[in-house]
């Protein structure tokens, strides 16, 4: 691949496993020098730099339970030390060039079934963490920068048994078309990822059940599984040149599910 993000700096949260990794593998073989972000486990964000480093890119792990107090300042402390040492700048006038929002997550649950701690760890992962996150870092991005948020296509299905992870990614996309207008003006674009049901370590409850997947593989346009790779190739080209005239959108990455 062309190295068209050579001298570019990254942060992917979540970028240990699945979609995230994928994201992280993809944005340093284009040359990026990228922080793999993981919350709690160290053996897979070490993988994938490992990964990333025998393919011949740059990568790093820095380890923050993105939402918890003290976590962000932790995460861009560790920012700092990592991009002054690769970067060689002495004087710490680091920046970040693409930032991925890509932790999020929640379970299944009707609004009767729904409890206080569902909804908040739900609204925690998927919009207090990415906002607080992307505020911290609001003068480290630079500009002509990419910020880039993981949604999902949960966020305009009426399915009742996710009403909780509906209404947090639903959310995540009113804050990406905010945030685009409010940073545009430094020439940085700001999009959302919305991937439909995704091959990987957290649907294998879904693609090993027989069932479940044809559910899936019926409702969707292009009648199979979308690949972590094919997401990833959708976060770079907005992190690419090529995205540069896209801001404030929401691009569905599902093949077409439940259209």
């Amino acid at each position: 691949m062309e190295q068209e993000l050579a001298g570019k700096t990254a942060l992917v949260t979540g970028g240990g496993r699945g979609i995230g990794r994928a994201m992280a593998e993809k944005l340093a073989s284009a040359g990026a020098i990228v922080a793999v972000n993981y919350a709690g486990n160290h053996a897979a964000a070490e993988d994938t730099v490992r990964a990333i480093e025998a393919a011949g890119g740059k990568a790093f792990t820095v380890q923050a339970k993105i939402g918890e107090p003290g976590e962000i300042e932790k995460l861009i402390a560790a920012l700092d030390a990592e991009f002054t040492k690769r970067t060689g700048d002495a004087d710490g006038n680091w920046g970040i060039d693409i930032l991925v929002n890509n932790i999020g997550g929640g379970d299944y649950a009707t609004i009767l079934d729904s409890n206080d701690a569902l909804y908040d760890q739900t609204f925690s992962n998927n919009v207090r963490g990415p906002f607080l996150l992307t505020r911290a870092l609001y003068h480290h991005i630079r500009d002509h920068g990419r910020i880039i948020n993981i949604s999902s296509t949960g966020s305009r299905l009426t399915d009742p048994g996710i009403i909780v992870y509906s209404m947090a990614k639903a959310a995540v996309e009113a804050f990406t078309r905010v945030l685009a207008q409010d940073m545009g003006g430094r020439g940085i674009t700001v999009n959302a990822v919305s991937p439909g049901f995704t091959a990987g370590e957290t649907n294998l409850h879904v693609t090993e059940d027989p069932e479940l997947a044809k559910g899936v593989i019926d409702n969707t346009a292009l009648r199979r599984f979308g690949q972590p790779e094919e997401i990833a190739d959708i976060v770079y080209a907005l992190a690419s040149p090529l995205g540069r005239w896209i801001t404030a959108q929401t691009i569905d990455a599902s093949g077409g599910f439940k259209l």
